[in-house]
């Protein structure tokens, strides 16, 4: 189906002209937040409790295995069905997921495996619903503004990261009695037994509400891309593509092994309780950081898009995210480090901007829900695995070295990836008619 009608856009705004996209992003924004503040939230309660290092990599573990698990089906499911229904369904899943954290937290359960078990349906939820979210983008807008949306989600999707961590850290601090007025009737002790955790997840709860009822109203109802029925073929056709587009595989690559080796989300409790000595405000602070820079740089994009050498220029990103990396690991100085984060995510945005625009203009309509599930599932192993690498080498090395070590690491790849994937660096416009011609020749 066609984007809605537009109203009249202004230079640089272009894609929010367009009324479902602006009804997509202002439920993103919302649900994005209150997933940042439960990941504070549910580090800063899996660290209270078991003070390992190593339990804090399970929790990227846990988001990360479903992924790993239902790629293939989730591909195929986004090209299959209407992706707008997908993604209701697997949000609904969220909110069953959350109430369950709620209640683990009023029981006052002490054992991390049962928060483990909700943080794999979380992942099994996300498994599905970022192909489908992926290949929606372009039923929202016209061919024409795809680099638009995707800076401008880039934008917004990093201005939810600011605010969430931040949102989580102070609604973690905040006792629930503050909020609930004397005369309500609500006791001293049961707004107590809320607070912490509790209060985040409740949040969470509040913003997934939010945007079931948003997507619900989306006008578009994009129908089934693929017709063929579930086969061999037909279901690892994502991998058959990649793999035969140089550039959609080396950015791809690229991510993971970037990210893997110099991703320091999962260790910011430790810097902020034993390097930093600051406490879950600090946690969301450092938390927020990166969002912070990426959000500067995809409103800068946005306005002044990539003209020309695309891959150049995605190649010393990655650089400087791993120089950034092993400046915020030898720092002991909050300040500097929420610098050297900030410096991270705008690295990293350029990325961001680079890989999804590849995807969506290389990559046919019919195809576009199983190369976003090879997508999610380099994204979830750079992210989620890469929580559980951080863990796993702070546990052996301490946090400090697992930092330098991996931002070391990362500008080992961006050289490495320069000589390996010669077409991801000859990239040079990020148009339709630059990349539909290499679309087109794999197709065939």
């Amino acid at each position: 189906m066609a984007p809605s009608s537009p109203t009249t856009p202004l230079r640089g705004l272009e894609c929010f002209a367009y009324r479902d996209f602006r009804r997509y992003q202002l439920a993103r924004v919302a649900v994005i937040i209150g997933a940042e503040a439960q990941a504070v939230a549910v580090a800063w309660q899996v660290y209270a409790m078991t003070h390992s290092a190593l339990d804090l990599g399970y929790t990227g573990l846990a988001l990360f295995l479903p992924a790993l698990l239902f790629l293939l089906p989730a591909g195929h499911v986004a090209d299959r069905f209407d992706r707008r229904h997908i993604i209701l369904v697997c949000y609904g899943l969220q909110v069953f997921c959350t109430g369950a954290l709620l209640a683990i937290t009023l029981a006052g359960v002490r054992n991390v495996l049962p928060i483990f078990a909700v943080l794999f349906f979380i992942g099994a939820g996300r498994a599905f619903s970022g192909p489908a979210a992926s290949a929606l983008i372009p039923h929202l807008v016209p061919e024409e503004q795809i680099v638009n949306a995707i800076t401008w989600g880039s934008a917004i999707f990093q201005f939810a990261n600011t605010i969430g961590p931040a949102v989580g850290g102070l609604l973690y601090t905040l006792p629930l009695v503050a909020l609930v007025p004397r005369h309500s009737g609500v006791t001293h002790a049961l707004a107590g037994s809320v607070s912490g955790a509790g209060i985040v997840y409740v949040f969470m709860l509040c913003t997934l509400l939010w945007f079931e009822a948003l997507i619900g109203s989306l006008h578009v109802r994009p129908g089934r891309m693929e017709h063929r029925a579930a086969s061999l073929k037909v279901i690892f056709a994502g991998f058959q593509y990649v793999r035969k587009m140089p550039m959609l595989l080396g950015a791809f690559s690229l991510d993971l092994f970037a990210v893997l080796l110099g991703g320091a989300v999962a260790l910011m409790p430790i810097f902020a309780s034993e390097v930093l000595h600051t406490g879950p405000r600090g946690l969301g602070l450092l938390r927020a950081a990166p969002a912070v820079g990426a959000m500067a740089t995809s409103l800068i994009l946005a306005r002044y898009p990539l003209r020309r050498r695309a891959g150049h220029r995605l190649l010393f990103a990655v650089a400087v995210f791993g120089a950034v990396t092993v400046v915020f690991g030898l720092s002991r100085s909050l300040w500097l480090s929420l610098a050297a984060l900030a410096l991270s995510g705008a690295a990293d945005m350029i990325s961001v901007i680079v890989r999804g625009s590849l995807l969506q203009l290389g990559t046919p309509p019919e195809m576009r829900g199983r190369v976003s599930a090879v997508n999610s599932l380099f994204l979830g192993a750079s992210n989620e695995l890469g929580e559980f690498e951080s863990g796993l080498t702070a546990h052996w090395w301490g946090a400090v070295r697992a930092v330098v070590y991996g931002g070391i690491g990362s500008m080992m790849v961006a050289g490495l990836w320069s000589v390996m994937f010669p077409g991801l660096r000859r990239v040079d416009e990020l148009s339709v008619e630059a990349l539909r011609g290499k679309s087109a020749a794999v197709a065939e």
